[in-house]
């Protein structure tokens, strides 16, 4: 496989994995989705946020990521925008716990905005940038061929272990709710994600 190890591949899939069960706005955003509508809005979110992060591997491939990285301006103000838009959520969701179900998010139980919100969530991260620029590249070895594909290899496996652990947590936690769930569990839930996204945004604006 583009003469990477099977020990650098195994090494670098369990990075992901630890990586990936680490809370943060992303599996944040998918609970919110599964728990508060249903686990067709949590796999469309998760769907959403794989989608983010598919651009920022292409943008790692392209360069494009270094340069934003590496302009102070241009990261300031995505991280500003990042943490602005997770505020905004945050609160929007806090204001409307007290509607759940697929009511409170139209006919299709908010699956419609899911996708936008899950893929603007990861785009808006800053922090996925720095991390795709100095992550990506530790695994690529100059002897395995091209590096552009090394990259390309490296965060199509990113993406994918991502979408598998959102997406077994979406389609989990919306089970669960719609099974064992009542109206105070999923309100519960819904404040701990509205608080979870303001934090997180007053975090990542701090620096």
């Amino acid at each position: 496989m583009l003469g990477l190890s099977a020990a650098t591949l195994a090494g670098y899939l369990a990075a992901i994995v630890v990586l990936m069960l680490t809370p943060g706005p992303d599996m944040m955003f998918v609970l919110a989705n599964a728990t508060r509508y249903d686990a067709r809005a949590g796999a469309v979110a998760a769907l959403g946020v794989a989608a983010g992060e598919a651009v920022h591997v292409a943008a790692v491939v392209a360069g494009l990521a270094t340069v934003i990285a590496a302009s102070p301006v241009l990261f300031t103000a995505i991280r500003w925008a990042g943490a602005a838009y997770l505020i905004v959520l945050g609160l929007r969701a806090l204001r409307g716990t007290g509607r759940t179900g697929p009511a409170a998010g139209g006919p299709d139980g908010g699956a419609s905005r899911a996708f936008r919100r899950g893929l603007l969530t990861n785009l808006l991260n800053p922090k996925m940038i720095l991390f795709s620029v100095a992550f990506l590249p530790q695994f690529v070895r100059p002897d395995a061929g091209p590096v552009a594909a090394q990259l390309m290899l490296l965060g199509a496996l990113f993406v994918a272990v991502q979408l598998t652990v959102d997406l077994a947590l979406g389609l989990g936690a919306g089970r669960f709710a719609r099974r064992w769930g009542d109206s105070r569990w999923s309100r519960r839930v819904d404040r701990l994600c509205a608080v979870a996204f303001v934090a997180l945004g007053v975090r990542l604006a701090a620096g």
